[in-house]
């Protein structure tokens, strides 16, 4: 069987433009001849040159400098060789993939699958307390993650390092698919993050505090509300949408 492998990226940025990105980080994660899913040694990180300066208050973050990117290669030239890897990807993956995906548009994926590693956290380890990058790192600790090749955090190639950790036990856990069916979906909380029922399952709430949470401005609150009042028989379930007639895998 070939090697299957998805890419972890991990972008630091200047600002929200298409092209603000000053840095792309990387980390592959493999399964060879059908066997377990593990992190190799092919990662990496190259600057980017954002056309433009770097605000303060995205250099307070990753430290960036301006002299550090100014005689990069521009995103539109060098995103399809990360993106794009000569043998083939199956999916990329990012942790909390949208604000990626706003940056590595299908053009430059060649349309590539997507596993958010945020979303897919929420229903693989429901039961902890959070579920930021840095937090799932110390909370479950994953075998194998190299202390000093994770830092400094806010760095692409070591936030990628550090997702993929997680992507690897995700992977060993459940399926490459059933990871891209949840990252296509909103995030499914599993307790109730604002409001007077802040922390509780949503099992505990009153079924009037469920339909206004149904009705929340947050798409991933108004999801898991929704879901769990489908849970009670309140409303109907949603359709499922057709699947694709030709298999990703």
């Amino acid at each position: 069987m070939p090697t299957k492998r998805i890419r972890v990226i991990d972008l630091e940025t200047s600002g929200d433009a298409a092209t603000d990105v000053c840095e792309i980080g990387w980390q592959d994660v493999v399964s060879i001849d059908g066997g377990p899913w593990q992190v190799n040694e092919e990662r990496g990180a190259l600057f980017v040159n954002p056309g433009r300066p770097i605000t303060p208050e995205t250099m307070a973050i990753h430290h960036i400098l301006d002299v550090l990117v100014a005689d990069a290669p521009f995103w539109r030239d060098i995103a399809p060789t990360v993106l794009q890897p000569e043998d083939g990807v199956i999916a990329l993956a990012a942790h909390r993939a949208a604000f990626e995906q706003r940056y590595c548009t299908p053009r430059l994926t060649g349309g590539a699958a997507w596993i958010c590693t945020w979303k897919s956290a929420l229903r693989v380890w429901p039961h902890l307390s959070g579920f930021s990058n840095q937090l799932l790192r110390y909370q479950r600790m994953p075998n194998g993650l190299v202390h000093e090749i994770g830092l400094p955090a806010h760095r692409a190639m070591p936030d990628a390092y550090v997702t993929a950790h997680h992507l690897r036990d995700m992977l060993n856990e459940t399926s490459p698919e059933q990871l891209i069916e949840w990252s296509k979906l909103p995030g499914l909380l599993p307790r109730v993050r604002s409001g007077p029922d802040r922390g509780k399952s949503w099992s505990q709430i009153s079924l009037s505090s469920l339909d206004d949470l149904a009705r929340d401005r947050d798409i991933d609150t108004r999801y898991s509300a929704e879901q769990e009042l489908e849970r009670r028989g309140e409303i109907e379930p949603r359709a499922p949408k057709p699947k694709a007639q030709q298999s990703l895998f």
